[in-house]
């Protein structure tokens, strides 16, 4: 293997590009309006109300230390469909606002650099109960699912998509965060993309632990066909791509 290209490849585990940033030169110091903080939607689109977490009484709790040592990645999942209020309790456990700042800031249920939250969640949806299968987005300001729109064999291609791998075919939700990187970039410049990165791991961490609290499992998938999941999407692959995914069933 290269050296030079191992070397070049492991200089973005690094943070030296920062002091070679000129900060006054982002938008944000130029005073350019941040970019909001979720993508528009038509006012007649399609929307579930999601039940908000503070009335799932019986819903994700479990103390932090069992949700830890149980935590594993689980790739094998029951034909049981996750329920409307189990999925609204990992989406806001992965993506929740907790208070809106202002029109490009939010402080939310995990860290990000910044407060800038380049992330979108899409769903795969197959088996959650009331919902139809198809493909969903998150809206976390108002704590809601857009429906996008209908796949033929959603299965098939997901799993194509996924370069074969089986789950994503079966598990009754697949989280697919897409990224728009300019909502880092605004603020960070050419010291943005590494910090995506880091984000990225927050939020499935935190999926990961949610669903140890509802007796369910997830695997993080970052292998993936980059073009086949973003043509699944519908989004452009330039100003908005794949960047993660996790499916999530009930444990056998």
């Amino acid at each position: 293997m290269d050296k030079n290209i191992l070397d070049s490849y492991r200089s973005f585990l690094k943070d030296e590009i920062r002091s070679s940033v000129d900060f006054t030169q982002t938008d944000q110091s130029r005073r350019v309006p941040p970019p909001p903080i979720e993508k528009p939607f038509a006012a007649d689109a399609r929307r579930t109300q999601l039940p908000p977490v503070e009335q799932l009484a019986g819903t994700g709790h479990i103390d932090l230390r069992t949700a830890i040592e149980k935590r594993e990645s689980c790739r094998v999942y029951s034909d049981s469909p996750l329920s409307l209020e189990e999925l609204s309790f990992l989406l806001w456990a992965t993506q929740g606002v907790k208070h809106k700042l202002d029109a490009g800031h939010a402080l939310r249920t995990v860290p990000s650099a910044g407060c800038r939250h380049a992330f979108e969640t899409y769903l795969c949806v197959l088996n959650v109960t009331g919902l139809e299968k198809g493909v969903y987005r998150y809206l976390p300001l108002e704590h809601q699912l857009l429906f996008e729109f209908e796949v033929e064999e959603l299965e098939r291609k997901i799993v194509r998509a996924s370069l074969g791998q089986p789950y994503p075919g079966y598990a009754p939700v697949t989280f697919i965060w897409t990224v728009i990187p300019y909502r880092m970039e605004w603020r960070y410049g050419l010291a943005a993309h590494k910090v995506i990165a880091l984000d990225a791991g927050h939020v499935c961490q935190n999926l990961y632990l949610a669903c140890e609290a509802i007796g369910s499992g997830t695997c993080a998938i970052a292998a993936y066909d980059q073009k086949e999941m973003d043509k699944l999407l519908k989004v452009d692959g330039e100003e908005e791509f794949t960047i993660y995914l996790a499916p999530v069933g009930k444990r056998l």
